[in-house]
């Protein structure tokens, strides 16, 4: 099953990461699982960006679902363009959206993922409404 990503999406972070020798599976390419671990990546990288720690004693994101399309194999040596965007906020929600390039093959995507985030108030273990300066991002 493939996940499309929305045209409708709104770009917030960019970044560079290198593909790291260890990425490499037996078959000699990155492994499936690293491309999640890209994925995770610039999503904190963002919220680094937009001074949103983690804070286990008070509210943040939690992720509920995560997906990747594998279109093409990455491998090294070389560095991964990583674009993280975000749509359509809900009361304790948002979307998030990644497209992964070679660094060296701008506009060419590789792979693309997201994951759908809640807002959480962690003492409590329950969802709770997104922060209005966060809900601007995605406006």
């Amino acid at each position: 099953m493939r996940f499309d990503i929305p045209d409708d999406k709104k770009l917030t972070h960019e970044m560079l990461i290198p593909i790291r020798w260890g990425d490499m599976d037996v078959m000699g390419h990155v492994n499936n699982t690293i491309y999640f671990r890209y994925l995770e990546i610039v999503r904190l990288a963002w919220f680094d960006a937009i001074g949103c720690p983690a804070n286990p004693q008070g509210e943040g994101p939690v992720i509920i679902n995560a997906f990747c399309n594998f279109l093409r194999q990455l491998e090294y040596p070389g560095e991964v363009l990583a674009k993280h965007y975000i749509r359509n906020p809900g009361r304790s929600s948002l979307d998030t959206y990644v497209t992964l390039e070679r660094a060296d093959a701008p506009g060419q995507i590789y792979a693309s993922g997201g994951a759908k985030m809640v807002w959480v108030d962690f003492p409590q273990q329950k969802s709770a409404p997104l922060p209005d300066w966060l809900r601007a991002l995605a406006d």
